[in-house]
């Protein structure tokens, strides 16, 4: 199960999925969060529950490609719109689910902050993976993410390097970041570049790209062969 948590959420398009097959983001079902939460679309005061049922979602809006399941959260989508406290409470039970409940691996693309860390939706992973990019700016909200994910319960904070283009940034890296776990590297790919510049889907036909994504796989297999049960759920 992939599930793209991050508010500006483009994973359906990193997978290859259409436009018009991409899953419509839960956040934006009004009538399915007022029916879950028992809030009124009006009227002074608000009130909701906290616990609403959740455990049908996953398999009724999430889309299927290539063995995978993509269910997207999405977020608030104009400007002044206010309170998103029942969207919140679904999200937040809905994610609670998915980490604690559902037999599938769950890979959680996150938004490329610490604000989750903050509001704690990340916790109940296996494993937190931080994308570092060449530059004491990623470095630096790398070891910030590795704090946070200590105080919220998060064991296991690792990290894939990105965009690397020459050997010696690739060894800075490993120096700044010293204590954590690299799981490996990406290089610089041009083809993706372009890719993304042109909105296609990632495709992975370089074969240095290929071999550096099989290496973190089975680096990150080997990182998480102690995890109980049969599933693991990764926070990106």
């Amino acid at each position: 199960m992939a599930v793209d948590a991050d508010p500006d959420g483009n994973l359906a398009a990193a997978l290859g999925v259409p436009p018009e097959d991409t899953p419509e983001p839960i956040a934006h079902m009004r009538d399915l969060i007022l029916e879950r939460t028992g809030a009124q679309d009006q009227g002074g005061g608000l009130m909701f529950r906290l616990n609403p049922q959740v455990d049908d979602l996953p398999e009724r809006f999430s889309t299927r490609i290539r063995g995978v399941r993509l269910l997207v959260l999405g977020t608030v989508e104009m400007g002044g719109k206010g309170c998103m406290c029942p969207e919140s409470a679904v999200l937040k039970a809905l994610l609670q689910h998915l980490l604690l409940r559902l037999p599938d691996d769950v890979l959680l693309d996150m938004e490329a902050g610490l604000e989750h860390m903050g509001r704690a939706s990340a916790r109940g992973v296996d494993a937190l993976i931080a994308v570092v990019e060449p530059g004491m700016r990623s470095v630096q909200t790398a070891r910030r993410a590795q704090r946070l994910a200590a105080d919220i319960g998060i064991a296991r904070t690792l990290v894939v390097a990105n965009r690397i283009r020459r050997p010696d940034e690739l060894a800075m890296l490993r120096q700044a970041l010293a204590g954590q776990e690299m799981l490996g590297f990406l290089p610089y790919c041009a083809a993706l570049a372009r890719a993304d510049l042109e909105g296609r889907p990632v495709e992975l036909r370089d074969p240095e790209l290929t071999e550096a994504v099989e290496k973190i796989g089975e680096a990150l297999e080997r990182e998480l062969s102690g995890v109980e049960g049969s599933s693991a759920r990764f926070a990106r």
